[in-house]
């Protein structure tokens, strides 16, 4: 968490020390983020066997629900036709959105994050088994279009990311680690970590996602 409160200044929003006044629903969104990205670690320290990788923070994901490649709909419980049930998360706390209603009636949705849940759920890995992250851990947003945006972090703000990656990849230590897309895999690269390399399942590539992380997990299970 200490290494998550120095994000890189710019168009980049920390959804666990910074408030979104223009679409978050409370003043304490933020601790709740954080409380929520707690839950989930701890339900997953010493029981992962596979780390999967992303890319970055989405809005409509992490970004208001303050866990990586999850969306408040998977929280709320709004996924369960992917097989997706939201105590699957985290427990031991209430799942709660973050984001104003009026943006978002039914909370936030991320495909990726429906995409990559369903598939490692369905492929027979259990809740805890599996953690996700981000190689840039916060939200990278485009200026001009605001906080509901995503594009793709700087080499500069990827380099300030590589720590909180170290530390994550420290405490969830596997030799099953999967990088989604380019990003992620030069980013796990650079910290010189054996890992899988797959398409990232956005802009079409949803199929050859699930075919190449499926023959990853058949040899974990």
């Amino acid at each position: 968490m200490r290494l998550l409160k120095r994000a890189p200044s710019g168009a980049v929003f920390n959804p666990w020390w910074q408030v979104d006044d223009e679409n978050d629903a409370r003043g304490n969104a933020s601790a709740i983020r954080r409380k929520q990205l707690g839950a989930y670690l701890s339900k997953r320290l010493g029981r992962a066997k596979f780390a999967v990788i992303g890319e970055a923070l989405g809005y409509r994901g992490g970004h208001f629900s303050g866990i990586p490649m999850t969306s408040e709909r998977i929280l709320l419980g709004k996924k369960k036709d992917g097989c997706i049930e939201s105590e699957q998360v985290f427990s031991g706390i209430i799942s709660q959105r973050t984001s104003k209603p009026e943006k978002c009636r039914d909370g936030f949705s991320e495909p990726t994050a429906t995409i990559v849940w369903s598939t490692l759920l369905k492929l027979g890995l259990s809740p805890e088994q599996f953690v996700l992250w981000n190689a840039f851990p916060w939200h990278s947003f485009d200026p001009r279009l605001g906080m509901l945006s995503n594009r793709m972090p700087t080499k500069a703000e990827r380099s300030a990311g590589l720590p909180a990656l170290k530390a994550f990849l420290y405490l969830f230590q596997s030799d099953n680690v999967v990088g989604l897309g380019k990003i992620a895999a030069s980013q796990l690269e650079e910290l010189k970590v054996a890992a899988h390399c797959v398409r990232h399942p956005a802009s079409g590539g949803a199929k050859l996602f699930r075919l190449q992380i499926a023959k990853v997990v058949n040899k974990l299970i």
